[in-house]
């Protein structure tokens, strides 16, 4: 789930967010927010359903299951 992690921090820097802000917009710690960007840990179904909104992209495309962000 590397690849997660990795278009995670991508789609963040893309909308020169901070990890605060995404954190905040979570509802969880920075450092929970963290672990997403460095595979330790991920969110759950609700967490990646608002992170694929936010982005504007789908689920799977964020899951590494497809290149297609729509």
């Amino acid at each position: 789930m590397e690849i997660f992690a990795a278009r995670l921090k991508d789609l963040r820097k893309e909308a020169r967010r901070t990890s605060k802000e995404l954190a905040e917009y979570l509802g969880v710690s920075q450092r929970a927010y963290l672990y997403y960007e460095s595979a330790v840990h991920y969110p759950d179904v609700a967490g990646l359903i608002k992170l694929a909104d936010y982005f504007g992209v789908t689920t799977d495309y964020l899951l590494g299951r497809s290149e297609r962000r729509k």
